[in-house]
């Protein structure tokens, strides 16, 4: 890609992310993330209209009538975005790769950081930390770790999420918001990393999905390439058996999947390369209220 097909694609995703960030998400950022980066400030009687949640019960005991707990808002929180680059990134069989799906994601998040002011930076993974951005405020510091992130190739193809986020807990010592954008096709156990990521900061799953994932085409005998291992394996995909199994494995780690980040307490949601990511990811914001 050219310098000028490179600018061109950053200021086309820029024009349309943009807009979504200024009419759709920046409210919705500012109540989803910037609520958790609070700090006690004083407390004061209670009024009408205060959350019930807010109440100090040790001070309303003391004082027998109700007081609550007012916050500051930080004045900036860091946006962290862990990116899932390894060889089933650059899979997609219609509309778009799982990569570009999410390059408009992170534009989308990173751009929504900085209408609030706050940093963003990224972490490019495959099994290794392959590119670190440290985080940063400012426009032109968005648009760089977009072009980095159009212009990346990875010199890894397998996957170790857990490795990504050890990297994000040890440059990130202030409580921050971690995204973990990828498809979750690993061989490598990553759960636990996500519950000892939660303890200091906010972290958040967002998967990446294609349709022919799901389901088998009737095409008869087929060969199915491993992106991340490399290995190839031929497989006939018009019998019942073989398309009931494949589904089947799907269904599995779908399950799978969600039941592990329910238990773990990380918000998780599934964008599909040929739907409209913007209800997904307005809904998440809106269950995080």
């Amino acid at each position: 890609m050219t310098t000028e097909e490179l600018l061109k694609k950053v200021r086309k995703i820029e024009i349309k992310t943009k807009g979504l960030t200024r009419h759709i998400f920046s409210g919705e950022y500012h109540s989803s993330f910037k609520g958790r980066g609070m700090a006690f400030s004083e407390v004061r009687e209670y009024q009408v209209g205060d959350e019930v949640r807010t109440i100090d019960w040790n001070v309303t005991a003391r004082f027998n009538t109700p007081f609550v707990k007012i916050f500051e808002e930080e004045r900036e929180l860091t946006v962290m975005l862990v990116i899932d680059l390894s060889g089933s990134a650059f899979f997609g069989t219609q509309n778009r790769s799982k990569k570009e799906l999410a390059i408009e994601l992170a534009a989308v998040l990173a751009f929504s950081a900085d209408s609030n002011n706050d940093k963003v930076g990224a972490i490019f993974l495959t099994d290794k930390v392959e590119k670190y951005i440290p985080p940063a405020k400012g426009k032109k510091h968005v648009l760089y770790l977009l072009r980095e992130l159009i212009e990346f190739e990875p010199q890894n193809h397998a996957t170790d999420i857990s490795e990504g986020l050890r990297f994000f807990r040890n440059v990130t010592k202030k409580r921050s918001i971690g995204f973990v954008i990828s498809d979750f096709i690993s061989e490598n156990p990553f759960i636990d990393a996500f519950k000892i990521s939660k303890r200091r900061h906010d972290i958040i799953a967002l998967r990446l999905t294609d349709p022919a994932e799901q389901v088998l085409p009737d095409l008869g005998m087929i060969q199915l390439f491993n992106a991340e291992t490399g290995t190839k394996t031929w497989v006939n995909s018009s019998s019942r058996r073989v398309k009931q199994s494949f589904v089947d494995q799907y269904q599995k780690h779908e399950l799978e999947l969600h039941n592990a980040f329910k238990k773990s307490g990380v918000d998780f949601a599934s964008f599909s390369t040929t739907e409209d990511y913007i209800p997904v990811l307005s809904s998440l914001f809106q269950h995080r209220r």
